[in-house]
């Protein structure tokens, strides 16, 4: 039978082999193709043939799964995955933090019973077996418990990291990124870190079986999980075409944080900001102070003023939640003055952004209580205008002439070039979340919330041809007032600034997320019950 024995055994024929390649350049040299699709360099290919020749010497009755050479068929009821050499980067420059990574199973990532894991420079040795622990050098290891206020998490920041890993990076107190998977997991499963978080933008770099079937068991073993993106526990066929993102922790509540971003304060916070002008504002504020009964809660001052209670500005709530009740524009409005999570509780007309209707706050504010909700995060538009840094967007940002029927010039740059010349009546530069308004209004398609990119459109052009169009996120998109007569920049419907002519708008990326608090997140759904059924 297959032991630890047996892995340690084929890990000290791939050490032994390695350590005869003189330097870098050799071990760096690339030399054929993997079968994962991917170049090999001659570390890797060094590593994994000195595995192979000891299984086939030794007659070792597995089937083989590795990134250089795939898979291997020897007729065996179990298969060794294995990443001979795992962080080959690492092991190039001569940074001692990578491993030989050996794990047997049956068919997939659930079923793993054996799990070995060796620093070939440190010599520091991990496994665990199925049901019996996780150990390291002999010794016994855990997980930690988190302190939510301190975390330390591994981060993947590759060249295909995506956005939010660089998020994460500026919301916890410490992050590495070590380029070795297998050994930031086994880091949280010896209790010195949190989590480790992997999620690339380019499917074919995200991570696969062979890179994590070891350390995914040790860390199981060790009291911690891996969740795909999804909340799922992470489970992987051995097949090197699935790849895979996922979150590995050492306790549930580091994944809400991470990915639900759901707050672990002791004491969950909510503040309550009400549209004044609705006509069941009083009404409706009651309903949410009742059925948020003995939560800490704090009301806007505008309504409280009306109800003769006591109140805090929006903009002073130390609060993890606000509950917006209005319609869109209240949202809208609510997100200018607070970077708390915050839910919509319609309280006029389509309420396109609101969760809760009005006739349903109670179950609604109980299942905000429950913390029966994911949230979702939508980036948010900042303006410069004359070296001033203006209030970030959520919706879009309007330029438009300052004078009833009359038309302005402008020129749009996208990252400096000169996108197009138009006369209009103005320009829109709207987010996804915006293109389910003003801009589709105007023609412009609607983006489902998970596109990164903008919408640029012209409003009432003068010639047909100009059209509306789509660029990346990430660019920077100015607008130029060209004749010398003024403009209005509108933010969101809400705030409105004087534009000179002959100036220019600079709209960019913000830094900042806007998190609405969601029961579904059907997005095509919501289109059709929302703009297409509501007549």
């Amino acid at each position: 039978m297959i032991t630890i024995e047996t892995l340690s055994a084929i890990a000290d024929a791939v050490q032994d082999a390695i350590c005869k390649i003189p330097n870098s350049k050799c071990k760096g040299e690339k030399v054929c193709m993997g079968a994962d699709g991917s170049p090999t360099s001659q570390i890797d290919k060094v590593a994994e043939n000195a595995a192979l020749m000891y299984i086939n010497r030794e007659q070792i009755p597995l089937n083989i799964l590795s990134e250089e050479v795939g898979f291997i068929d020897n007729g065996a009821d179990e298969t060794l995955v294995m990443d001979p050499i795992d962080g080959t980067s690492n092991a190039i420059a001569g940074i001692p933090y990578h491993t030989v990574s050996l794990a047997v199973g049956t068919s997939s990532l659930s079923d793993m019973r054996l799990a070995y894991l060796r620093n070939p420079v440190t010599g520091d040795v991990m496994w665990a077996e199925s049901g019996k622990g996780a150990f390291k050098n002999g010794c016994p290891i855990h997980v930690r418990e988190p302190n939510m206020d301190d975390l330390f998490v591994m981060i993947y920041m590759g060249n295909s990291a995506h956005a939010d890993a660089f998020e994460l990076a500026k919301s916890v107190k410490s992050s590495r990124s070590l380029g070795c998977a297998s050994l930031e997991m086994a880091i949280i499963a010896e209790g010195e870190a949190d989590a480790f978080f992997m999620k690339s933008e380019n499917y074919t770099r995200s991570v696969r079986v062979v890179d994590i079937a070891a350390s995914t068991l040790i860390l199981r073993e060790a009291g911690g999980e891996v969740y795909d993106l999804q909340g799922e526990p992470l489970d992987m066929p051995f097949d090197l075409n699935h790849r895979s993102n996922f979150l590995a922790f050492n306790d549930v509540r580091v994944f809400d944080f991470i990915v639900r971003r759901k707050y672990t304060r002791s004491e969950h916070r909510y503040g309550i900001y009400t549209n004044t002008s609705i006509s069941k504002a009083i009404e409706y504020t009651r309903q949410v102070m009742d059925a948020l009964g003995d939560h800490t809660y704090f009301v806007d001052k505008a309504i409280a003023d009306m109800m003769g209670i006591p109140g805090t500005p929006i903009e002073s709530m130390d609060v993890d939640t606000v509950i917006v009740i209005g319609g869109d524009g209240t949202l809208l409005r609510a997100l200018q003055h607070t970077d708390a999570m915050v839910i919509g509780v319609n309280g006029g007309s389509v309420g396109f952004l609101a969760e809760i209707d009005h006739d349903d706050i109670q179950s609604g504010i109980e299942r905000l209580l429950r913390e029966d909700y994911i949230v979702e995060n939508r980036f948010k538009l900042s303006s410069w205008y004359d070296n001033e840094y203006l209030p970030d967007s959520v919706n879009e940002v309007v330029v438009h002439t300052d004078s009833v029927a009359k038309i302005r010039h402008y020129k749009v740059y996208v990252d400096d070039v000169l996108a197009c010349e138009l006369r209009a009546d103005g320009i829109i530069v709207s987010t996804p979340t915006g293109s389910t308004c003003y801009a589709m209004s105007l023609g412009a398609p609607y983006m489902d919330p998970n596109v990164e990119a903008l919408i640029v459109v012209p409003m009432a052009a003068y010639k047909f041809s100009s059209r509306p169009f789509i660029v990346p996120s990430t660019s920077k998109v100015t607008v130029e007032n060209v004749m010398d007569k003024g403009c209005l920049l509108v933010l969101d419907g809400q705030g409105e600034y004087e534009i000179a002519g002959g100036t220019k708008v600079d709209f960019m990326l913000s830094e900042k997320k806007a998190r609405f608090i969601r029961f579904k997140t059907d997005f095509y759904s919501r289109v059709r019950e929302k703009l297409v059924n509501d007549l």
